[in-house]
């Protein structure tokens, strides 16, 4: 099981330091909550060197560094920690920027320390970098500020990264063997169109006859990549920049993310994700008294998918002209079922609002985690499948003609 290293502030107010062993950041984040310590920073113990001494960045640089993911989220903790603790805003912004472990997330977070001093909102001073602030992020803030509740938004931003970070890990760590069998596939499967058929086609060349159709498409490939190869490789370069460009287009994004809900397992999957983000959060932030249609703005940010956020701000209309909650999201059924609607009714009529939304958000992500792992073990024999494939039918098709050898040398 990993160790992890951890800076905290005590009930007292000290700073604590300690050891904690967990199977997961996350984890080891809810055994700090439990000894009633506020986490300042997490790291991974290593058996070879103190963990999080980054290395100093190299001084000629093309481009400025960007800011890390889990740099932000150690941000995101500390700042909640602080502001819990009782220490204004200014100074908490003077802290981090003080103690940041890179020299760009250093002059970012005195960027927003001089916004704030100048008299800006804390959340607008971050939209001012949506590169490193997501949208969502920069509104849960803001509802925060508004609310008096801040530190508790705060924490709770912390928690989606680090939910988001360990599910991202446990798919890259899934993908990881197909992905490389995937490159090994390719290389062999270039290799064969490159070197070895070229030698099977002076041999068919005396042969007369007719080839079979699958030998001669899989020679005019081969003859295809030796000839130009270099077009092909360029061609493909400039089409992956192109749809680049037209997937970041509002246009293009929404093409791409209507195809990824009408795929056959992964559509499921992101509906799920994006509902228990969405119960999630709104739950949160009802909990800490933000109305609803604010808190439903809010909340409707993290959903990613921007057909479904559509759907949803449909929903806020209903709400917002004396409709139920319930009610208004019966119209957005690719992301809710009629399960979870029937709950939220339910929860609305007798109070419980906020804990129920809450409640199914474990829930999902609960089974959100069990169908990710089958779609992940699915996907790994599928590839090998596809992998195989591939090699036998060039195989077969080679060896097509030496089975009529006997007729041609007649």
């Amino acid at each position: 099981m990993p160790t992890f290293l951890y800076k905290a502030i005590a009930a007292n107010g000290a700073l604590a330091e300690g050891q904690i062993d967990a199977s997961s950041r996350l984890e080891a984040f809810r055994q700090m909550e439990s000894r009633g310590l506020r986490p300042v920073h997490l790291a991974e113990k290593t058996a070879s060197r103190e963990p999080e001494k980054e290395a100093p960045a190299f001084s000629l640089r093309l481009r400025p560094q960007k800011i890390t993911a889990k740099a932000l989220e150690n941000f995101t903790r500390l700042l909640s920690s602080l502001l819990a603790a009782g220490v204004p805003l200014s100074r908490a912004l003077v802290i981090l920027y003080r103690e940041a472990s890179t020299p760009a997330a250093a002059a970012k977070w005195k960027e927003i320390h001089g916004l704030v001093v100048d008299g800006m909102s804390l959340a607008d001073a971050m939209a001012k970098s949506p590169e490193t602030f997501p949208r969502v992020y920069t509104a849960m803030v803001q509802a925060g500020e508004t609310g008096g509740f801040l530190d508790v938004v705060l924490a709770q931003i912390a928690d989606f990264q680090a939910r988001e970070k360990e599910l991202r890990s446990k798919v890259m760590t899934a993908l990881l063997y197909p992905a490389i069998l995937l490159v090994l596939a390719m290389a062999v499967l270039v290799f064969l169109l490159v070197f070895f058929i070229p030698r099977f086609q002076k041999v068919f060349s005396g042969f007369g006859g007719s080839l079979p159709a699958i030998t001669q498409l899989i020679i005019g490939t081969s003859e295809l990549l030796r000839s130009y190869g270099l077009l092909v490789l360029v061609g493909l370069f400039v089409i992956g920049l192109t749809l680049r460009s037209w997937l970041a287009s509002e246009k293009g994004r929404r093409v791409w993310e209507g195809l990824i809900l009408r795929m056959p397992m992964v559509g499921p999957l992101v509906a799920q994700f994006a509902m228990a983000r969405f119960c999630r959060m709104l739950g949160t932030l009802l909990g800490a008294g933000v109305p609803l249609v604010h808190a439903l703005n809010v909340a409707r940010k993290s959903i990613g998918n921007q057909i479904l956020v559509d759907a949803v701000s449909a929903s806020i209309e209903g709400v917002q002209e004396g409709a139920r909650l319930g009610q208004s999201l019966a119209n957005c059924k690719m992301l809710f079922p009629g399960s979870v609607l029937e709950m939220i009714s339910v929860a609305e009529e007798s109070g419980r609002l906020d804990s129920e939304l809450i409640r199914i958000a474990n829930t999902t992500e609960s089974d959100l985690d069990r169908q990710l792992r089958t779609a992940v073990a699915f996907a790994e024999p599928l590839m090998l499948f596809l992998i195989a494939g591939f090699i036998g039918t060039i195989f077969i098709g080679m060896l097509l003609p030496i089975f009529s050898l006997q007729e041609y040398i007649k």
